[in-house]
Formats: C-alpha cells, sequence, structure tokens
C-alpha cells in the first residue's frame, strides 16, 4: 500500500513574522476574507475572490496564506481573539453562562462562523486559550478532566445547536421571501385540517396554548436546564 502524502505544516508551526513591510499582509487577507463571508458566506470566498478584494495578485495571497483551508483557519482564530476573557469570579455558573452567551452573540454575528467550527475544529491560539479558559472554571469544580471536558463540550454543543436554528430560521426568511407571520398564514390551512382531524391532542394543545417564545428565551432556558444538570453531576 502507498505511503500517504505528508499533511502540509500547520500554519500555527510556521514563522509568520513579514520579515519586511509588505503592501498584502496577513492580517489584511483575513481581514478581508472575514467581510466577505460575514456579507455573502463562505461560499462566495475564494482565493482569487479575495486577491479581487484587495486589488492584488492571487500569487501574492499564497506568500502568506497556503490554502483555502489555512485562511478559514486564520480567520476562526482571528474573531475568537476579538473576545477577552473574563476575570474569574466565585460563581462558575454565572461565568460559563457569560460565555455562552458571548459565544451566541459571536456566532450571530459572523453567520458562517458555526457551520466552519462544526466542519473543521480550528487549533489556533485564540481557540486553545478560551478553551482553557473554560476548562479553567470547570476545573475549579472537579478534578476529573474528562468530565471537566464533557461539561465544556455539553454548552458549546447546546449553543452550537441553538445558533444553527436560529440562522436556519433566518436563511429560510431569506430564501423563501417570507417572514415567520406570513409563512404562518401560509401553512395555516394545513394546520386547522391537522387540529380538526383530533388525532394529535398534544400538538393541538401547543399551536393553541402555548406561548410564542423568541431564539433568546429558549436559548437561556435550555443553558438554565443544563446548568442545573450539571450542578447536579459535579455534586456526585
Amino acid at each position: 500500500m502507498p505511503r500517504a502524502k505528508n499533511p502540509p505544516t500547520m500554519v500555527w508551526m510556521r514563522d509568520r513574522t513579514a520579515k519586511t513591510r509588505p503592501v498584502v499582509t496577513e492580517e489584511k487577507i483575513v481581514r478581508t476574507a472575514i467581510a466577505i463571508a460575514d456579507a455573502e458566506g463562505l461560499d462566495a470566498l475564494s482565493m482569487r475572490r479575495l486577491a479581487a478584494e484587495m486589488d492584488s495578485g492571487t500569487t501574492s495571497l499564497y506568500r502568506h496564506v497556503a490554502s483555502k483551508d489555512e485562511l478559514f483557519e486564520l480567520m476562526v482564530d482571528t474573531i475568537i481573539g476579538e473576545q477577552p476573557l473574563p476575570e474569574p469570579t466565585d460563581d462558575w455558573r454565572a461565568e460559563l453562562a457569560q460565555l455562552a452567551r458571548r459565544q451566541r452573540a459571536l456566532l450571530l454575528l459572523h453567520p458562517w462562523l458555526a457551520q466552519q467550527i462544526t466542519r473543521h475544529p480550528a487549533l489556533g491560539p485564540h481557540v486553545i486559550a478560551h478553551a482553557d479558559h473554560q476548562l479553567g472554571i470547570v476545573s475549579r469544580v472537579t478534578g476529573d478532566p474528562t468530565l471537566a471536558t464533557m461539561v465544556v463540550d455539553t454548552i458549546n454543543t447546546h449553543v452550537l445547536g441553538a445558533v444553527s436554528a436560529e440562522l436556519a430560521e433566518l436563511e429560510a426568511q431569506r430564501r423563501t421571501g417570507m417572514t415567520e407571520n406570513e409563512w404562518r398564514d401560509w401553512v395555516g390551512a394545513y394546520v386547522r385540517q391537522v387540529i380538526e382531524s383530533g388525532r394529535y391532542p398534544h400538538f393541538t394543545r401547543r399551536v393553541l396554548e402555548a406561548d410564542d417564545t423568541d431564539p433568546a428565551t429558549r436559548f437561556e432556558f435550555g443553558l438554565e436546564c443544563l446548568l442545573t444538570g450539571i450542578e447536579a453531576a459535579l455534586r456526585r
């Protein structure tokens, strides 16, 4: 069996210090890429599009960024690095909740970020620093690193799941051109048929009696349930 091709050296293991003061810099490349992704999504981002946006040649970009995957890695780490790490307190639950809310806000500000984190976990210095900070909070409550890791992973999964659902709803509105109220009017006749059939009593109560909740309220409810369950697990 032929040997697998050696993977390229990770961007974080190379000397990325500029030897001169070039017109095109790694920071400018990354910032321009983030702006394109924020405005149009990751699918709109290519090295050719990036070069055109910067009025530069594609070859000039490759002197700083070896590949598109490397560019994504730098973009994620740059954005995570813009979040200052909060000072520790004596309330670990409040600290984890604050970090979760900040993460949600960041993912909503950069809609492509949740997709990229899920697709390819980043390992840049800022990402690792934030992960270390989260683990440090939980480690004040438990000395078990496996349990601390599962706590952090559980909270991060909640954030990613909640934000992904919220972004999917916004994308559906953009794609169909219908607001949520317009969509409800569109499906209203069918839902009435379902209710009148009498076959789905619990679904009927949900439609007729349950309050409408916004994404932030649902996020906070899920976060509170998680933290309460985590606290009980850590006390065992």
